[in-house]
């Protein structure tokens, strides 16, 4: 029985029992502050008998006593002398085999007080001679001469690792790693600012914040990662490859062919062109690729599609929603013969929808890029398509469409080497632009009318001041009042582009939610049994989601780029143009490198002044750069 003033372990913590109440006993242990502060902190806790294992109770201990207790040094070489003769004394009695208790072993030790004894539990610690086979009791076993061999090389490779990763430890501070015999070390701060995990060993043992951007601050410090190095899609838990679900040929099925030549016009860069564009005279089509053909709704194929959302495009390359592979078979213009899925339209006087078809077709498809497209303006095959285009644009600017105009940027890379180049706009983006929202308002009216569950695209009026600034002053201000989209089955005014209802349709493979809708539109044309709502909103979310992410992850990788672009060309300058201002801070915007930024004033600012800058300093890890004005 325990008794009063007694040592005893609690949690693997010497305590002194300092009384008894309601079945339950009172004890006290200590915490040693540091030497600079001196004295201990005590704490009071009741707890139950069995919860505590008896160290001392030959004489009343003290809890002043506890403090020297716990700062015990006792080496290695000193353990050993007091296990050892223990142990062979102790060793060649059978009757002892199945265990003995620590009360014992201090007799049998001939210790009678409790420092005696607590040295005694703190070198059965060290040593492999005893183990303890109670959990609750200290309740011991002799070894085997053999097995305390075993131990000790066991605890010899253990301590030659601690002394290795100790030394591991002093190198990453001071930032002098052995490469590559200590990358493996480095694999957790990896997973750290990589995205796949929150916690980190090794920054913790090291004195740093387990956070991912200091994470990344110590891999480039180290040289294990180089400037190039963009963990941002996988932060986000994206590939950077494209899917490896491949699609199934299409389907052998009735389409009807169409003789007219229709218009993939595109950048130069892109090889996935998904949509083409014809005028035969009456009608006005728009031409979509036909994956929706053979993915089937939570096939394996829909199922990657939804995770990923969208098509990631980032400096490095596109990572795409649907297989490479699959690009020849179902891209517009890639081959003679196209098979599509074919939006037929017609306009009434004003350019407003009268009627749309939906129709499953083979199409004749010539690629044109924008430049081309802008010479060729006034051609007999163009020109009709330009002017479509601008009756359009008419009908929604009378419905208070919100056109913005800011500098946009290419950045590519190449071999590490990055390169930023401005995106002029052409009169042929436009008008592509015009005949997809053609597309996707014909598309939402043609749902709507026929009762299909659809995914549509909604947008409230934006607040946009009575008065707006001049320049890109005034497109900064807009783009500021503009409220952000809404996805849902119910079709609902997108004010923003000046149309009653909306949807995107025009790619379907590079956007899941324009795949959902062309796997509701086949299903209709089919009779097939529809989506309901409810599944269509669980799949649109979702893949929204996803693609929420993923563009998240490219601005965050556009930004990575452009630090990298301003590391390797230190000599860079540029004008920035004044958007906002907040008191003496400058919101500036670069149209060069198409980023934003603040700069301190004590000049008279005004809105559009442009000023000279030149980059300060630039963090990678934190996204980060100061502009300096020259």
């Amino acid at each position: 029985m325990i008794k009063l003033h007694s040592l005893v372990l609690y949690k693997n913590q010497v305590a002194v029992v300092t009384g008894f109440l309601d079945g339950k006993i009172s004890i006290e242990y200590c915490t040693v502050l540091p030497s600079r502060n001196k004295g201990a902190v005590f704490t009071n806790q009741k707890v139950r008998e069995k919860d505590i294992a008896l160290l001392f109770d030959g004489m009343s201990v003290q809890k002043s006593q506890l403090p020297e207790l716990i700062q015990l040094n006792l080496n290695e070489n000193d353990a050993v002398q007091i296990i050892t003769p223990l142990y062979e004394l102790i060793s060649l009695d059978e009757e002892f085999q199945k265990g003995i208790s620590f009360e014992e072993l201090c007799s049998f030790a001939g210790f009678t007080t409790v420092y005696d004894c607590y040295k005694l539990f703190v070198a059965l610690q060290m040593t492999p001679h005893f183990e303890k086979i109670s959990q609750d009791k200290l309740i011991y076993h002799p070894l085997s001469e053999q097995q305390i061999i075993s131990l000790n090389e066991k605890n010899i490779a253990k301590n030659k690792e601690q002394e290795e990763r100790q030394a591991f430890i002093k190198r990453l501070k001071q930032k002098k790693l052995l490469i590559p015999d200590d990358i493996q070390q480095m694999q957790d701060v990896e997973a750290l600012a990589l995205g796949k995990t929150d916690k980190s060993r090794t920054l913790k043992e090291a004195g740093y914040k387990e956070t991912q951007e200091i994470a990344h601050k110590l891999l480039l410090e180290t040289k294990i990662w180089s400037i190039q190095k963009n963990p941002h899609p996988s932060r986000f838990a994206l590939s950077m490859k494209s899917s490896t679900e491949c699609l199934a040929n299409p389907p052998n099925e009735e389409r009807v062919f169409l003789n007219h030549i229709s218009y993939a016009i595109d950048n130069s860069w892109s090889n996935d062109p998904d949509d083409a564009i014809a005028f035969d005279g009456e009608f006005v089509w728009v031409h979509v690729a036909d994956p929706a053909s053979s993915v089937i709704p939570d096939s394996p194929i829909d199922i990657s599609a939804r995770n990923r959302g969208s098509t990631l495009y980032i400096p490095e390359g596109a990572a795409r929603m649907l297989a490479e592979e699959s690009l020849s078979e179902y891209a517009l213009g890639l081959s003679e013969q196209s098979k599509a899925l074919s939006f037929k339209i017609k306009l009434d006087e004003s350019g407003a929808i009268t009627d749309c078809h939906v129709i499953k077709s083979i199409v004749k498809v010539k690629r044109l890029t924008y430049e081309q497209a802008d010479i060729e303006k006034e051609s007999p095959e163009l020109k009709p398509l330009f002017d479509i285009a601008e009756k359009n644009r008419t009908r929604r600017n009378n419905a208070k469409a919100v056109s913005i105009t800011l500098p946009e940027v290419h950045i590519s890379v190449h071999e590490g080497k990055v390169t930023i180049e401005p995106l002029c706009k052409t009169e042929s983006q436009s008008l592509v632009q015009e005949f997809m929202l053609l597309a996707g308002e014909a598309a939402a009216k043609y749902a709507f009318k026929n009762n299909i569950p659809f995914p549509f695209i909604s947008q409230e009026k934006p607040d946009i001041p009575n008065k707006l600034p001049e320049g890109l002053a005034g497109q900064y201000r807009l783009r500021k009042s503009m409220r952000s989209r809404s996805v849902g089955v119910t079709p609902m005014q997108h004010a923003g582009l000046g149309l009653s209802m909306y949807s995107q349709v025009t790619s379907p493979l590079r956007r899941y939610g324009d795949l959902v809708a062309h796997q509701q539109l086949r299903a209709f044309i089919d009779k097939r049994t529809l989506l309901d709502k409810d599944k269509v909103l669980e799949r649109i979310a979702a893949g929204d989601a996803a693609s929420s992410a993923a563009s998240k992850a490219e601005r965050q990788s556009r930004m990575h780029w452009t630090l990298v672009y301003l590391l390797q060309n230190p000599e860079w300058y540029g004008e920035a143009i004044i958007v906002e201002i907040k008191n003496k801070q400058a919101i500036c915007f670069i149209p060069a490198i198409g980023i934003e930024t603040s700069l301190i004033s004590t000049k008279n600012l005004q809105l559009n002044q442009s000023l000279t800058v030149k980059a300060g300093n630039i963090n990678i890890p934190n996204l980060s750069v100061t502009f300096i004005e020259i």
